[in-house]
């Protein structure tokens, strides 16, 4: 399980810094006047990433590069033809392959941590129960657990293999669910002054844990299911992060 952790920690540092250098290639083009990325919604999906080699490789005819724009971009040559008018330089042109050598180097990272990650949930085991002698005990892999997790609305394979390697499989140090989220941080504490009993921060908690869970209820605050339905009934009274905040802690709950 230590393993698996230092797997999904490691690939959430590689994601993040990838999305950084996915924005710094998009600052790069800002630069040079092009405005790919108003008119793209994936900048390094097939249509943009095949402009982007092209504006690499030497094309600089707007005409030319919104050919090859594909679906849904099609309709949207007019568009393109004037997001990919600009001054992009030799400057731009040195710039733009370091950076996204950099994309396709962290991409290659993170499959592989995949990888690693399927293949480490595999190995991981924990029981399920007992029925008398210990030859009885019945076990379930951890990639099981991360099907059933995957399964909530708002979690995603992603996500719930960061759950299970944030929290572990084995939830017998948790006397209730109540518990779980106390130890993550969810639940506000109260700090008694006099006759008053005001509600405190919740404290820092395990930081890889709740951006998972953060991440998980900004996607279900989205859905047409009980948590979204949640989501909208906090954020009536309360602010959108607390709405989050309550939407996470019963994932956790449900988790």
């Amino acid at each position: 399980m230590r393993q698996l952790r230092d797997y999904t920690r490691t690939r959430t540092m590689f994601v993040q810094e990838r999305t950084r250098h996915k924005h710094r290639v998009d600052k790069a083009l800002q630069d040079a006047q092009i405005k790919l990325s108003g008119v793209v919604s994936d900048l390094f999906g097939m249509s943009g990433r095949a402009m982007l080699d092209a504006l690499v490789a030497g094309e600089r005819n707007p005409r030319t590069l919104a050919d090859l724009g594909k679906g849904n971009l099609v309709k949207k040559k007019p568009a393109l033809i004037e997001a990919l008018t600009g001054q992009f330089e030799d400057h731009h042109a040195r710039l733009l392959p370091v950076l996204l050598s950099t994309v396709d180097h962290l991409t290659a990272r993170i499959d592989e941590l995949d990888r690693l990650i399927a293949r480490t949930l595999e190995e991981i085991t924990t029981p399920l129960g007992s029925t008398g002698t210990e030859e009885e005990a019945t076990s379930v892999s951890a990639r099981t657990l991360a099907e059933k997790l995957d399964a909530v609305p708002g979690i995603g394979p992603t996500i719930a293999q960061i759950i299970l390697a944030e929290i572990g499989a084995d939830m017998s140090r948790f006397p209730t669910p109540e518990h779980l989220v106390s130890w993550a941080k969810l639940c506000p504490r109260t700090i008694q002054s006099g006759a008053k009993n005001p509600s405190g921060p919740a404290g820092q908690g395990n930081p890889w844990l709740k951006g998972a869970l953060g991440e998980a209820a900004n996607a279900a605050a989205r859905t047409g299911t009980f948590l979204g339905a949640r989501y909208r009934r906090i954020v009536k009274r309360r602010c959108h992060a607390n709405a989050l905040v309550g939407v996470a802690r019963s994932i956790l709950v449900i988790a």
